[in-house]
């Protein structure tokens, strides 16, 4: 600079000192961005082979509760072979009649 400037000289002004607290963060926190991001790039690589694996699992989950939603509607719905008692009317009073009895 030239002597008759009125500012004395300073080799770090304000521009220098911004640039030197950015080169400063950058270097402090580059290893923790940079672990951060790699976790999440390994977390997403995990996610994308296992998503597919865990689909198989969930697949035969879901056969198996069909299955048992089948076998217990077939269940319910079979008649068994057997005798009905009809419960047929006798004529005439209660206990007169050949061979049937009443209670009640």
């Amino acid at each position: 600079m030239s002597p008759s400037s009125p500012r004395p000289f300073r080799p770090w002004g304000t521009l220098g000192v911004g640039a030197a607290a950015a080169a400063a963060c950058a270097v402090c926190c580059a290893g923790p961005l940079l672990a951060v991001l790699g976790g999440l790039g390994v977390t997403s690589a995990v996610g994308a082979s296992w998503i597919p694996a865990l689909a198989i699992p969930a697949i035969a989950a879901g056969r198996g509760v069909l299955v048992v939603r089948r076998r217990r509607r077939r269940a319910s719905c079979r008649a068994q072979a057997a005798p009905a008692d009809l419960g047929m009317p006798t004529l005439g009073p209660p206990g007169k009649a050949s061979g049937s009895q009443t209670t009640c």
